[in-house]
């Protein structure tokens, strides 16, 4: 693996890492939280210089269902992200308490708490477009060459159940309450022991990557059919199939 794909993931299981850290703001202190969300954003900031690529395709290449279901994601957490950056700069006490800024904290912590519960969900949801890579890098790091039809079965169904259980957390935690802005008051439980708290968030966590992993699966299914039926069409217009695979890989474009 290159040098700059292992710095790549390095930075993304640092965020993941983080925006986990961020979100147990009863559990740290406003102090902490306040330090490793400004690491979080220039981690953020290094990965869009790192995938700098991504800009420059968006107007290249075919666009199939797939990516357009993976650009709509990065997109919103992009947008996400913004959003946090500013109302927590706003809203610091700490890390940016020398800028002069003494206005606007109401509008700040209403979009401090919608992104706080977004960038959790779509963080996840752009972990699962990606989950095969994952998987494939576990793979190698376990040496594991051969399929298994038990393995496979056994990783469907822990899959399932973590999805399940994060449904549930999904539910008790109240997410629909603050992802909508329901309420301007988020309930934190000084006395809850971290290690069920990130329990329960690393199992909605699981529940987005599950949903979105599926959904991608699906989506290149979509676009396979759909090339396979352009390819029959060529094909009947008397035009050689490997000058067909030819053009679809030269429309392809590397994604971040």
């Amino acid at each position: 693996m290159k040098p700059k794909a292992i710095i790549k993931i390095i930075i993304d299981i640092l965020m993941t890492a983080a925006l986990l850290f961020t979100s147990g703001y009863q559990l740290w202190g406003e102090t902490l939280h306040e330090w490793v969300g400004a690491g979080l954003f220039v981690l953020f900031i290094t990965h869009h210089i790192l995938n700098w690529n991504w800009y420059k395709n968006l107007f290249r290449g075919r666009y199939t269902s797939m990516r357009i279901f993976q650009l709509v994601v990065d997109l919103l957490v992009l947008g996400v992200m913004l959003i946090q950056m500013y109302s927590g700069i706003v809203l610091s006490r700490y890390v940016f308490n020398f800028l002069p800024i003494e206005s606007g904290l109401a509008l700040a912590r209403r979009l401090h708490i919608l992104g706080a519960y977004w960038g959790v969900l779509l963080m996840s949801l752009h972990l699962g477009l990606h989950w095969n890579m994952i998987l494939g890098m576990v793979r190698r790091g376990m040496r594991i060459k051969s399929a298994s039809k038990i393995r496979t079965a056994i990783c469907v169904c822990m899959g399932i159940f973590i999805a399940g259980y994060g449904g549930f957390v999904f539910v008790k935690r109240d997410f629909m309450t603050y992802i909508f802005l329901k309420s301007e008051f988020v309930f934190l439980d000084y006395s809850e022991p971290a290690v069920l708290f990130y329990m329960d968030y690393l199992a909605v966590m699981g529940l987005c990557i599950f949903v979105s992993h599926y959904i991608s699966k699906l989506c290149r299914r979509l676009s396979k059919g759909t090339a396979c039926s352009q390819e029959n069409v060529t094909s009947g217009n008397n035009v050689p199939s490997h000058e067909v695979s030819e053009n679809t890989e030269n429309t392809d474009v590397v994604h971040k």
